[in-house]
């Protein structure tokens, strides 16, 4: 007569049999040493670090996760990083001059590329890396921010200080805001009814309405025994919610902590030198912040607000994207 497994055999089977897991990768792209440097979320230890062209910044992961596009500003081109194999496999030439930051919509279909060199934003094809258009736009344009529904790309331009809302079907221009001085970064709220466009010379964020592309207010920031003009925003993080945002106030070396209903600054974070940009862990509990001058990712613990650790990466970090485990 064959033996019965007991319940704690069984369970005990079932956990040895069952697929293992694997951490996030943290990838943060290192403008001064050309290079992507990848961590493990658990350990925090660096895996890899990845060769790639000369002066690294944006960089976002394909909605499969399966790539990372990189901006590559001095060899005008994205490199293309397959999150499995962590290397370069390929490289898009179209991308234009200088390409700063960058954004895929979420069909996966399309590339959208901030040319600081020549007033354009580059519409890519994904697949193919070919260019399908170019949309004019102000003087350096960096930010680029594709709509929750795909229906609006909204791209900043430093030296014309001003927010653009592309119609993505259209490929044209329908709005141009008036925002504060050197505009960098555009992100759409969860719901995608607010663009939040971060000046950093201007030293505020401003909240604009992505229906009637009004501004509704613009944030300020102020830290005890801080000067004003090291309140310089730059990278924006929603929490999963929505209710916070993260702000990167470059040389104050803080991460401004915002309520999005009320509209106010809760607090502020003590984190490395000139943060740059951030990015969220995907279950939402750690925030990640890239450094520039100290060569290092603060982990902030979202449901504390307290800065966990620092670890250690290449020279004069810029970008960050995770990726989340089993993808």
């Amino acid at each position: 007569m064959p033996k019965l497994f007991t319940h704690a055999t069984i369970a005990f089977l079932m956990v040895a049999l069952a697929p293992c897991a694997f951490a996030d990768k943290i990838f943060v792209s290192n403008e001064r040493d050309n290079t992507v440097t990848v961590i493990d979320s658990d350990s925090l230890k660096v895996i890899k670090s990845i060769p790639t062209g000369k002066r690294p910044r944006g960089i976002v992961l394909t909605p499969d996760y399966k790539e990372l596009i990189v901006c590559i500003g001095d060899d005008n081109r994205l490199d293309v990083i397959d999150t499995d194999k962590l290397e370069v496999t390929k490289s898009f030439a179209a991308s234009g001059p200088d390409p700063e930051l960058l954004d895929v919509n979420h069909k996966g279909d399309r590339i959208y590329v901030a040319n600081e060199d020549d007033g354009l934003v580059t519409v890519m094809d994904r697949t193919t890396g070919q260019a399908i258009t170019e949309v004019p736009v102000g003087v350096e344009p960096e930010g680029m921010a594709v709509s929750p529904d795909d229906s609006l790309v909204v791209n900043t331009s430093e030296q014309t200080s001003m927010a653009h809302f592309i119609d993505a079907k259209a490929n044209q221009v329908v709005a141009n805001i008036l925002v504060d001085t050197r505009p960098r970064e555009a992100t759409f709220t969860r719901d995608g009814k607010e663009v939040w466009v971060s000046a950093e010379v201007g030293g505020t964020v401003a909240i604009i309405d992505a229906k009637t592309f009004e501004i509704k207010k613009k944030l300020t920031f102020d830290v005890p025994g801080v000067r004003p003009e090291l309140m310089q925003p730059i990278g924006i993080r929603f929490t999963l919610d929505g209710k916070t945002a993260f702000i990167a106030l470059g040389p104050s070396n803080r991460v401004a902590v915002v309520d999005t209903a009320s509209e106010k600054v809760k607090s502020y974070i003590l984190v490395g030198q000139r943060p740059w940009h951030l990015a969220l862990k995907p279950d939402g509990t750690k925030l990640y912040v890239a450094n520039g001058m100290t060569n290092d990712v603060t982990v902030i613990d979202v449901a504390t607000l307290k800065a966990e650790k620092s670890v250690p990466v290449g020279r004069l970090p810029w970008g960050v994207a995770v990726k989340p485990d089993g993808k």
